[in-house]
């Protein structure tokens, strides 16, 4: 396996910003794996739902790594680009990086990654065809 040192920047759009409270922690004082998650499937949603103009539900999630553990008080930022699409399906890759909110001069750390699956949805929560995909009806 090779390694390679971490990205200095993050990739993508920003698409949220949060930051890590107490609630949201485990008996250590970490935060909860769970929790970010949650936070990169929300902001990931968001170019998929532009991509998709429309309403897109979350399918799979693969691919995903935990580099550092975030800390109460820690802002978290969390960006994402879409990097694969299908017929009815978006692939997102989000990325969160931290950085303490008592040092605004602090350099941001990527914290986690992951590569999560939505499908674009229609009122009846049926896959609908991506808009421009060949089939596609405009609305």
């Amino acid at each position: 396996m090779t390694h390679t040192d971490p990205p200095a920047h993050p990739t993508g759009q920003p698409v949220g910003r949060v930051i890590a409270m107490p609630a949201d922690t485990n008996p250590e004082g970490d935060i909860f794996g769970g929790w970010l998650l949650a936070q990169m499937d929300l902001a990931g949603a968001t170019p998929a739902f532009e991509y998709a103009q429309g309403r897109c539900a979350t399918v799979a999630l693969d691919a995903m790594v935990f580099h550092q553990p975030v800390s109460v008080g820690d802002e978290v930022s969390i960006y994402a680009k879409v990097i694969r699409t299908g017929r009815t399906s978006i692939r997102v890759h989000v990325e969160a990086w931290k950085r303490p909110r008592r040092d605004a001069q602090a350099e941001s750390v990527r914290v986690t990654e992951g590569v999560f699956t939505y499908v674009a949805i229609d009122e009846n929560r049926k896959p609908r065809v991506l808009p421009g995909v060949e089939g596609s009806s405009s609305q």
